[in-house]
């Protein structure tokens, strides 16, 4: 069984990352596949964002 706890306590902090952050983790990456993971993640944040923007513009 996984730790809730401890993957709850990441997506908390990956939630905090800024897009310069998103980007120097793509540039730093060692491999092809974890600078696909952090170039997800940005995508994630930045539709995150832009849902955000959208539902206060709809009000």
């Amino acid at each position: 069984m996984c730790d809730v706890k401890k993957y709850s306590d990441i997506y908390k902090e990956i939630a905090k990352l800024t897009p310069k952050d998103t980007l120097q983790l793509v540039l730093e990456s060692e491999t092809e596949e974890e600078k696909d993971f952090y170039e997800m993640v940005g995508d994630y944040l930045l539709q995150k964002k832009q849902r955000e923007i959208l539902e206060r513009n709809a009000l």
